[in-house]
């Protein structure tokens, strides 16, 4: 089974906050492939479903993101799942605007969700790492986390949710690569020539 987790901070003052886009690709797999109605559990909205005929829950936590990891922990004990049955999606400043990379393990450079997922189950698990672009300089790094994406985004920002709902069967296959090559194909990033 494949836990299909997205990052972001609970209630409306955060929804359209560029740190919520995970969960943004979170409600666009729900949408679009075969999931239940969400329920809360484990310290966060929870849907179980199919992916790619094989079986799948989502999981939005609704702690704060720097507590991620104890919904993380809590989904897992119950399904009895290791860290390389989780996909994380969360915002990334390092890439541009639309980019997304599919990373195994690693660093978390700096992420509070990344961060507490890694001090509850280890480093482990994919990460699905979703450009929203750095503001220029660490000063503004918070507020531009924590603000909401301009109207200008809307077209790059939606056609990457449903490319991302579309590819998400190839996660449950563990084809990390085609996944990556379906969503660049699919929603090209606005900016893919400065990358």
């Amino acid at each position: 089974m494949l836990l299909v987790v997205g990052l972001g901070n609970p209630g409306e003052r955060y929804k359209k906050n560029r740190h919520n886009i995970g969960w943004m690709a979170v409600d666009a797999i729900l949408t679009a492939c075969d999931f239940g109605p969400e329920r809360r559990r484990f310290h966060g909205l929870v849907s179980e479903g199919r992916l790619a005929g094989g079986r799948a829950t989502t999981l939005k936590p609704t702690t704060l993101m720097n507590l991620s990891g104890q919904a993380v922990t809590a989904a897992m004990r119950y399904y009895r799942l290791a860290p390389r049955d989780v996909v994380v999606f969360h915002d990334e400043l390092d890439l541009i605007p639309g980019k997304v990379r599919v990373k195994q393990g690693g660093g978390n450079a700096g992420h509070r969700g990344l961060i507490s997922i890694d001090s509850h189950i280890g480093k482990d698990y994919r990460r699905i790492r979703l450009g929203i672009g750095h503001p220029g300089h660490k000063a503004r790094v918070n507020r531009h986390v924590l603000g909401d994406f301009a109207k200008s985004d809307a077209g790059w920002r939606n056609a990457l949710l449903k490319a991302i709902a579309e590819a998400a069967p190839m996660l449950a296959l563990g084809d990390d690569a085609g996944f990556q090559n379906k969503v660049a194909m699919l929603a090209p990033p606005p900016n893919s020539a400065a990358s």
